[in-house]
């Protein structure tokens, strides 16, 4: 039952208790105690909005950062990657394969914003060996959602 919770609230966060329980074929009561279970256990670690900020006016960047790290001895990337989260500019660290040891999310109002952050605080970090900085240029579908909507072709037909 918590992977089928979990599905349903991992696209829609916002589900209804009583819809869930129905479509979980259980009681309201039972998706609810389970639900805050997960969050008790760490399964469920947020509830989050995702918002189209191209669509309020509000000038907004995101930047991909890529980072080559030496991990500490005794404690890998873990110490690392705890450095690097606890910036508030930053939103979201994932170790990664390839060339690069950590890719970390941030947004800021200009490019500028992401400069000074690359330049002032994650660059000089002493375990830091290299970044690489990626801005985001459009978003077309963000965690599951699709982010623009097909144009309608309003072309006239034209027949022989």
């Amino acid at each position: 039952m918590r992977e089928k919770i979990l599905t349903f609230m991992e696209k829609n966060s916002r589900v209804d208790l009583k819809d869930l329980a129905v479509m979980l074929g259980v009681d309201e009561v039972t998706v609810a105690n389970e639900i805050a279970d997960m969050e008790k256990e760490g399964i469920i670690c947020g509830y989050h909005t995702l918002i189209d900020w191209d669509k309020t006016g509000e000038e907004k960047l995101t930047a991909l950062i890529e980072v080559k790290v030496t991990p500490q001895r005794g404690l890998g990337f873990d110490k690392v990657a705890e450095r690097i989260y606890n910036y508030a500019e930053v939103d979201s660290v994932y170790l990664i394969s390839g060339g690069f040891d950590f890719m970390v999310m941030i947004e800021g109002k200009t490019m500028r914003d992401v400069a000074q952050f690359v330049s002032d605080k994650l660059s000089p970090l002493d375990t830091v060996l290299s970044t690489a900085t990626h801005f985001v240029l459009k978003k077309y579908k963000d965690h599951g959602s699709i982010m623009v909507h097909k144009s309608k072709d309003e072309r006239m037909l034209v027949t022989p």
